[in-house]
Order: C-alpha cells, then sequence, then structure tokens
C-alpha cells in the first residue's frame, strides 16, 4: 500500500480543520465569558439596569460567536473542498 500525495494532502487539510475549529473556539470562549462575568458585574451594582446589560450583554456574545461560527465555516472549506 502506497501513500500518495493526494493521500497527504487530504489528511494535512483534516489536520488543520481540526486546529482551525479548536484554536477558533478559543477566542469566542473567553471572550463570551468575560462578557457574561461583566454583565453579572453590572447587574450587582445596578439591578435597576438589568434589561439594558442583558440586551447589550447578548449583542456582545454575539458578536463573539461570530470569529468561533468563521472558524468552524473554514474547517467545514478544509473537510468537503480541499
Amino acid at each position: 500500500m502506497e501513500i500518495s500525495g493526494a493521500d497527504i494532502v487530504r489528511a494535512l487539510a483534516l489536520l488543520g480543520a481540526g486546529l482551525c475549529t479548536g484554536i477558533g473556539a478559543i477566542g469566542p470562549g473567553v471572550g463570551e465569558g468575560m462578557v457574561a462575568a461583566k454583565a453579572a458585574e453590572g447587574v450587582a451594582r445596578q439591578p435597576e439596569a438589568v434589561g439594558i446589560i442583558t440586551r447589550t450583554m447578548l449583542i456582545g456574545q454575539a458578536v463573539a460567536e461570530s470569529t468561533g461560527i468563521y472558524s468552524l465555516v473554514v474547517s467545514l472549506l478544509l473537510i468537503f473542498v480541499a
């Protein structure tokens, strides 16, 4: 059984997809954790502003999650196209 160049390219594409997803999930995870922590701190300081703080927190988490979704798209491209 011989390993061809196409097999090596496929293996490296799958390795790259795994690394892309793994590393791409670190940023959103840390960012969303920090947003939630600061929102909880803000609600503790000003309980009457819970609606505004929650809305702002959700928008911030959606923006932070977009980078994770971009890494997922790149991973899927590496898996199914390369």
